[in-house]
């Protein structure tokens, strides 16, 4: 069986594919109710719940998860004596940051040279459009060949882990023979990527406290302890001179040993400015997908419209440390919270609160399901071969699932290439690699099928 009339009927859908996009996006689907409501999220919910049910699932379902937020799961059985696979993606999104930087409204779709603009249209409400996508094929050309279970998360933005926790109170739930995580990206846009690595993740919140309150900077200052100053100095023992992470007792000299990711091409993609240097050391591939990388994600300070010549009391930070495979990311949180209770300048008072955390991931990719993808990628993006990358975020997810189905077999694909800019302002999706992708996880599907005698 050719791969064409899946190709054809995946080709036909994308209209359709483009509309349902949009519905998605449109949803403000944030999971943080300090700056959207909840009933963006439950909206949202209810519309993948109510695509599934369209498509014939059952037993679909708003798992209410520990964290309070909502993730949707349903079955659709398949031939006797099939494979079961499991399919993820998740509905919420990263908050849009400074709208007025947006080209086009965040929330609003909008297709603009070649591409769809939007908050999540590739991490990861495209994810959710592929999975439909390559079911609407299949059932188109012959039916789907295996058990599917599609589970679409509402916090993994959040890192807040209620679905790896539902998980674990639920284990026959997500169980599979294999697992496709839709919510990782090409290495760029044509070059079909399976991600074999993941790093894990802990975050941290650190308060420094020095005074009772504010002082005049006039009267006080250069004697009194400046909370915020006393924050700058601490981040900065965070990082070497030339910006390696240096964490006291964490390891950061592994190496990637597989395709490598040209200086270049890394400046390109991440928009760096003309004169203004990479950090740390190594290859771009050791630091962004085999070493450990800290980033302080925010600060609480006045900001400077309005400022008044103070002496600040107190001053918060909070600080991601991406934990490579290989290293255990608890054992990093202690190391971290260690360096910044020993690191505090002039004895201010620290205090240090988990946010949330998330183990790394090594996927084997020497096992049947890699081989039917890649049949299914060569077949999809005619004239290439399968690549595997690393990928330097982290799905906690991934580990929580080969942890209680160690015989499993994950596979992680997906549409956050470099030029989809997630979680940055101008978001968007190539909506050639969504058909492309889409092929290739119908095609997977049958090849699996066939590779289990189905």
């Amino acid at each position: 069986m050719t791969a064409r009339p899946i190709a054809e009927t995946v080709a036909s859908l994308m209209p359709r594919a483009r509309v349902e996009l949009g519905e998605l996006v449109a949803f403000k689907s944030v999971a943080d109710p300090a700056q959207f409501p909840r009933s963006e999220c439950e909206a949202a919910a209810g519309w993948v719940a109510d695509a599934l049910r369209a498509e014939g699932f059952q037993d679909v379902a708003l798992l209410d998860t520990p964290d309070g937020t909502q993730s949707v799961y349903g079955f659709l059985p398949g031939p006797a004596g099939a494979p079961t696979v499991l399919l993820y993606a998740h509905y919420d999104v990263q908050p849009p940051l400074d709208e007025a930087a947006w080209l086009s409204p965040p929330f609003e779709l909008t297709e603009r040279d070649g591409r769809w603009y939007g908050r999540g249209a590739a991490d990861c409400k495209g994810g959710v459009i592929m999975h439909l996508l390559a079911l609407r094929a299949l059932k188109a050309n012959g039916g789907v060949p295996v058990s599917v279970k599609v589970v679409a998360e509402g916090s993994e933005e959040q890192g807040t882990g209620g679905l790896e926790r539902y998980a674990e109170a639920h284990p026959e739930l997500l169980a599979a023979d294999s697992v496709v995580i839709g919510d990782a990206g090409n290495f760029r846009v044509g070059l079909p990527t399976v991600t074999a690595t993941l790093r894990g993740m802990t975050m941290l919140r650190v308060t420094l406290d020095t005074l009772e309150g504010n002082l005049h900077s006039g009267q006080f200052g250069g004697a009194a302890p400046d909370a915020l100053a006393a924050m700058i100095h601490l981040l900065a023992s965070l990082r070497d001179e030339d910006g390696t992470t240096t964490v006291d007792g964490l390891d950061g000299d592994a190496s990637w040993p597989g395709l490598q990711y040209p200086q270049e091409e890394f400046r390109k993609d991440a928009k760096v400015l003309d004169g203004v240097e990479l950090i740390g050391a190594g290859t771009v591939a050791d630091r962004i997908w085999a070493r450990p990388a800290v980033t302080v994600i925010g600060i609480d300070c006045p900001p400077v419209v309005g400022a008044t010549p103070s002496v600040q009391a107190s001053a918060r930070a909070q600080i991601s440390l991406r934990v490579p495979p290989g290293q255990d990311a608890e054992e990093a949180r202690k190391l971290l919270t260690a360096h910044l209770e020993s690191h505090a300048p002039w004895g201010a008072r620290v205090t240090v609160e988990q946010v949330g955390q998330g183990q790394p991931f090594r996927a084997d990719v020497t096992s049947p399901a890699y081989a039917a993808m890649a049949d299914a990628m060569r077949a999809a993006y005619p004239g290439e071969e399968m690549q595997s990358a690393g990928m330097g975020g982290s799905i906690p997810l991934c580990n929580t699932l080969a942890q209680l189905y160690p015989e499993a077999e994950i596979l992680l694909i997906g549409l956050s290439e470099p030029e989809a800019q997630i979680h940055a302002v101008n978001e968007s999706v190539s909506p050639q690699e969504l058909e492309r992708l889409s092929i290739a996880e119908a095609l997977f599907l049958r090849n699996y099928a066939a590779s289990k005698g189905v």
